[in-house]
């Protein structure tokens, strides 16, 4: 069901309200996710939510917060940091009693440290810039201007970038190149070789698909048994 939560002023500064995917029958385990970041969300959603059904159905509480600039956010995507967006998963982490936590792809750069858990596919802050610059010269060139990645990373660096539609302020560029996944002590990463078949999100349009889904269902139920 669509739900939502409210953000505590911290200190960037950062509060309001934002909406909330959560399939919560007050159990136990209570996941946390944090979702791909970008286009990768987009071609993610469905999946995630596949694979948030098949752990409701296996009897454990899941908890998607939309964070500030995400989605039906309020909040500018380009006046958002990293750090601000770790501060407001730990947040999302308290509010909402998960016990655990399932970052996918760029969303482990937000996986609170002091919740035991999963990094699917972890994907670090350069290799997401990397791809979107790369995105932006090819667009660029069958526009028919020029540009280089680094033109534009120097140009993000001091005054931001849209990249693929999606407008990143310069702190949170600067921060990206810089940000690795990191597994925190109960924490352990997924590669993309045990669900089977390439990721989804290598795809050219937004899909699912079921098999994967029901594989990292499995494997998360395995680890809270």
């Amino acid at each position: 069901m669509i739900s939502t939560w409210n953000i505590s002023a911290s200190g960037d500064g950062s509060a309001g309200e934002e909406l909330l995917l959560v399939f919560d029958r007050g159990r136990p385990a209570r996941l946390l996710i944090l979702p791909a970041w970008f286009d990768e969300a987009n071609k993610l959603r469905r999946f995630t939510v596949e694979v948030m059904r098949r752990l409701d159905a296996a009897g454990i509480d899941t908890l998607l917060p939309d964070l500030p600039g995400c989605n039906e956010s309020l909040t500018p995507l380009s006046e958002q940091t990293l750090e601000g967006w770790r501060t407001c998963a730990a947040a999302a982490a308290e509010s909402l009693g998960a016990t655990h936590v399932l970052a996918i792809r760029a969303g482990a750069l937000l996986a609170p440290e002091g919740l035991p858990g999963w990094h699917y596919a972890p994907q670090s802050g350069p290799k997401l810039l990397r791809g979107m610059l790369r995105a932006q010269v090819i667009a660029a060139r069958e526009a028919g201007n020029s540009e280089t990645s680094e033109a534009l990373l120097a140009k993000g660096r001091s005054e931001g970038l849209t990249l693929g539609g999606w407008p990143i302020g310069a702190a949170m560029v600067r921060a990206l190149e810089a940000a690795e996944p990191a597994l925190a002590p109960g924490q352990t990463a997924i590669a993309q070789g045990q669900l089977g078949g390439p990721g989804l999100w290598l795809r050219a349009e937004p899909d699912d698909d079921a098999g994967q889904a029901d594989a990292l269902a499995a494997i998360i139920c395995g680890g809270l048994a």
